[in-house]
């Protein structure tokens, strides 16, 4: 009971930002109707006891098997039974991810179904599969980790050259949303496990960081690949409102029915997987493998409450209120909400507060959590600013944010502490959590949608791209700065 009360306060103060600007906008420029703040409020009621469950469930159910599987792993000492697992973990590992379930349905409703929802998170999936891959092999061979991104960032650029604008966006995007509550703990656990096969038998600080920033780059591929051969001529457009008119009830089970349909079929091969493994290696105790079973079946009910919060209510009230705001005389209403939002979203999430205790514990107190936290959270709204900014203003295109922003990030690998490369890359997935996925991105698509000549696809999406980006570079930047002051101190004892 701890536990989950000790969850339900993280993703209390996660939603809860969101929560009061909405109430904030709604009695000042964005009055809303009564029927959608109603479903806004049922929405985060079960958002909230939702990502509990499944938080709860994930500590106690994905987390540990991704342990038990990485140790196992370990004990094999065979690369290919390493680079097997890695396929089949990583594939469906990802596609039970809720960020990019969501990202995947939002990609297929404002295509009209061009882009179908399955195809994203097969796509994505199995890029993510293949670089994971790519990413124990790295680490069993000690392969630097800034050389690894250097070839990986400037393939995906050169891609970029033959790829559309839309799909340029979307794949950005998949890129921040498969790094999620779901994919990150499990894969760092299994990543325990294969640093422990390293041929010098010692596993380097280092290693503990950059196979989420890794697999990231595989969703980025696979989407660019996907839209090599896809039709260029996609159009976006919001759907239109069919269930709206339904009463409110009917539209909340319509919404469970497709959630409850969703979560089984993504969580299900892992359910295979657990019994597969209890059968053949893990041999636990009844009691030890009834606790794994009942982490799936918590992280499932979980993703099923978050599901059906996050379309039914959620999603539909970040939408209307960018239609709202972008429909201002003054554009510059849009770029301010939207700095706001990223500004207390990232504030607000609990990861975060992890990463930043973790860098003042790696730079030995030298970088203060507080400064960490303060320098991302002015990065984050920066980047949803800047992204509103994109909409509003005809010209300005995402790659004139990225092409510059990733050549920063990879240029400063090649100076910045080793340890620092892998944690900035990896935090990229701790940025663009649940709040970003869901209701920055459909208050951008509402934003867009009011603009005239803004285009929904090239436009709105992006944003969680720029939110993964942004902590790349600023905590390469402290790790800089850590640096520096490092030599400084050690001149001034020289001389001394």
């Amino acid at each position: 009971m701890r536990v989950l009360l000790a969850k339900f306060r993280e993703v209390l103060f996660s939603v809860l930002p969101v929560t009061l600007i909405v109430l904030l906008l709604h009695f000042t420029v964005t009055p809303l109707p009564g029927a959608l703040l109603l479903r806004f409020a049922i929405g985060v009621v079960l958002i909230l006891f939702g990502l509990t469950v499944f938080l709860f469930g994930v500590d106690i159910g994905i987390e540990p098997l991704g342990k038990h599987i990485g140790k196992s792993l370990s004990k094999s000492n065979r690369v290919w039974v390493i680079a097997v697992a890695g396929l089949v973990l990583g594939f469906f590992i990802s596609i039970a991810e809720p960020d990019l379930q969501i990202l995947a349905g939002q990609v297929a409703a404002v295509t009209g179904g061009s882009v179908s929802a399955p195809a994203i998170l097969l796509v994505v999936s199995g890029g993510v599969a293949l670089m994971l891959v790519v990413g124990f092999v790295r680490i069993l061979y000690n392969f630097p980790l800034y050389k690894l991104l250097f070839v990986l960032y400037g393939l995906i650029f050169a891609l970029a050259i033959f790829v559309s604008p839309e799909f340029f966006a979307i794949s950005f995007d998949a890129s921040g949303a498969t790094t999620g509550a779901l994919a990150v703990p499990f894969v760092l656990s299994i990543a325990l496990g294969v640093s422990a096969m390293k041929k010098n038998s010692k596993a380097s600080e280092k290693d503990s960081f950059g196979l989420v920033a890794v697999t990231s780059t595989g969703a980025i591929l696979g989407v660019m690949l996907m839209g090599l051969f896809a039709k260029s001529d996609l159009v976006g457009a919001l759907p239109a409102q069919g269930l709206a008119a339904l009463p409110l009830w009917k539209l909340y089970l319509w919404e469970l029915r497709d959630a409850a349909l969703d979560a089984a079929i993504a969580l299900l091969p892992l359910v295979v997987i657990t019994v597969v493994f209890q059968l053949a290696v893990f041999k636990f105790k009844r009691k030890r493998f009834l606790r794994l079973l009942k982490g799936l079946l918590y992280t499932l009910l979980g993703l099923i409450l978050f599901l059906t919060g996050v379309n039914a209510g959620f999603m539909e009230v970040g939408k209307t209120v960018g239609q709202k705001i972008g429909m201002l005389d003054h554009k510059g209403w849009a770029v301010a909400v939207g700095f706001v939002i990223g500004l207390l979203t990232i504030l607000a999430e609990p990861a975060v507060h992890v990463l930043t205790e973790l860098v003042e514990t790696v730079t030995a107190g030298y970088v203060k959590k507080n400064i960490v936290l303060a320098a991302l959270a002015i990065g984050v709204g920066l980047a949803v600013g800047l992204s509103v900014l994109r909409i509003v203003v005809p010209g300005i295109q995402l790659w004139h944010y990225l092409l510059p922003g990733y050549v920063i990030s990879i240029a400063l690998t090649f100076i910045t502490p080793k340890l620092f490369v892998g944690i900035a890359f990896d935090s990229g997935g701790v940025a663009s959590g649940p709040m970003t996925a869901t209701f920055v991105l459909a208050f951008a698509q509402g934003v867009a949608d009011s603009i005239p000549g803004a285009d929904l696809l090239k436009d709105a999406f992006g944003m969680i791209a720029l939110v993964a980006m942004t902590p790349i570079i600023t905590l390469q930047l402290l790790g800089l700065l850590v640096k520096l002051k490092s030599r400084k101190k050690s001149g001034a004892k020289t001389h001394g």
